[in-house]
């Protein structure tokens, strides 16, 4: 069984390798992951590459709330790949995070259990400690704010 921390490692890495699937760096992503999960073996990293393809082909053509569901599902099957990987061959550890931190988004935030999240995202952000995980989905679009909590929130304006 994973630590909470490669769990959440496996869930980035899921996040980043669905949203480069969908980005101008799906090539370099392609390869970045071919190479992870192929492990150093040239048959097994082509066939990581036809994965990740058919995986991206799932996504193509689709728009809305049928996007959203593949994006979802694809998430999922990707975190439990990722997950065995990290399960079976722990010192991938630091190659996914590098993935992770090349493909995914990033933000940044302060202050105990804070969490602070830019871009076009989806997943699961726990703030650790045994606390609960809550997921979210918000759209936002022109000018418009999103402002989600899973418990108190305070704005101040």
């Amino acid at each position: 069984m994973l630590s909470e921390a490669l769990a959440a490692l496996a869930a980035a890495g899921g996040t980043a390798l669905v949203e480069a699937m969908t980005s101008d760096a799906w090539a370099s992503a392609k390869q970045g992951f071919a190479r992870l999960l192929g492990r150093g073996k040239p048959e097994r990293q082509e066939a990581a590459v036809q994965r990740l393809e058919r995986s991206r082909q799932e996504l193509a053509g689709r728009s809305g709330a049928e996007l959203e569901r593949a994006r979802v599902e694809q998430e999922a099957a990707w975190r439990s790949r990722l997950s065995d990987l990290l399960e079976d061959d722990p010192a991938v550890e630091a190659e996914l995070r590098m993935l992770v931190a090349t493909y995914g988004t990033s933000a940044t935030a302060s202050g105990q259990r804070s969490i602070a999240i830019g871009g076009d995202n989806n997943g699961i952000a726990s703030t650790g400690d045994h606390a609960t995980n809550v997921q979210m989905r918000a759209t936002a679009s022109d000018s418009s704010r999103i402002n989600q909590a899973g418990r108190d929130q305070i704005i101040h304006e």
